[in-house]
């Protein structure tokens, strides 16, 4: 089991923002305050954070810009970000097929960009998820617990 992750960003107060906004629909709030880091966990009434959001440190940074494997991701709507050296796929667990829907629409609200929109997906039955680009490219997804999916919620 894991206990909390911290994923690097290039500019930390943008990605706090999305994150606020984006993890809203999934009932994460900011709990931790160790600026300029923060870490976001589930309302809860405990002080637990599971996800941090940092600043890539300065020599990190500098590396992952002067990357050759570095560049740009184009996306539909004819934006590029810059795509860090080693992108992050997170999963954040969603109560039901609504909460994806609305972490979906919060995220795209804020910025993020479509990376593959709400409704079913073929890697088990019940799998039901939304994916984003957050800021810096890494792709964020909310998904119901498939496992204890009866479909019962609509999308």
């Amino acid at each position: 089991m894991i206990d909390h992750m911290t994923l690097h960003v290039r500019d930390v107060e943008r990605s706090i923002a999305f994150y606020t906004v984006a993890l809203a629909p999934l009932d994460y709030v900011v709990k931790a305050h160790h600026e300029p880091t923060l870490g976001f966990g589930v309302d809860d009434g405990t002080p637990h954070s599971d996800f941090y959001v940092s600043p890539l440190d300065e020599g990190a940074a500098d590396s992952v810009t002067n990357n050759a494997a570095n560049g740009t991701v184009e996306h539909p709507h004819g934006q590029s970000l810059q795509q860090p050296y080693a992108p992050t796929h997170i999963s954040f667990l969603a109560p039901d097929r609504a909460a994806v829907q609305a972490f979906y629409d919060a995220a795209l609200a804020v910025g993020g960009h479509d990376n593959g929109a709400p409704g079913p997906r073929p890697y088990h039955a019940g799998y039901y998820a939304a994916f984003v680009l957050d800021p810096d490219g890494n792709n964020i997804e909310a998904v119901v617990d498939w496992s204890h999916d009866t479909g019962s919620a609509t999308a």
